[in-house]
């Protein structure tokens, strides 16, 4: 379906920093951010727009749970928002429960941050865990 080339990302984090540096890291590796979003309301204004292959989003998004951010993109931008992806500076383990009751394909740490890593959670993909998470069937 999608190869590994120009796959389409949002990143949905409330740190400006890490969005820029997530950016440059990226499309450093092949992929094309399509857009940022700092909060829930601008993360679903932003994938219906611009309908991601992958949307990162941060599990701790300033006021609102980036599992809930998840939920509501499923629920109110559907396969707009292509792959969900929930990152953290915290460990997954952390979160385990929370994000296996998401719509979310995985986990990954910000540290483990690649676009190798993203692809290998994407559906269909021929690779194993990715960071420290294997990819969820949904």
């Amino acid at each position: 379906m999608l190869g590994h080339v120009g796959l389409r990302c949002l990143i949905v984090d409330d740190s400006t920093g890490f969005r820029q540096a997530a950016r440059v890291l990226l499309e450093q590796e092949g992929m094309t951010v399509v857009g940022v979003a700092a909060t829930c309301e601008e993360a679903v204004r932003r994938v219906i727009e611009l309908r991601p292959d992958v949307t990162l989003v941060d599990i701790d998004l300033g006021g609102s749970s980036g599992c809930d951010v998840a939920r509501l993109l499923a629920d109110e931008a559907g396969s707009a928002a292509g792959c969900l992806i929930l990152i953290s500076a915290h460990a997954e383990e952390e979160f385990t429960d929370l994000i296996k009751a998401t719509p979310a394909a995985g986990f990954l740490p910000k540290s483990a941050l690649s676009a190798d890593a993203i692809r290998e959670l994407m559906p269909g993909s021929s690779g194993g865990p990715a960071g420290s998470s294997a990819p969820r069937g949904k």
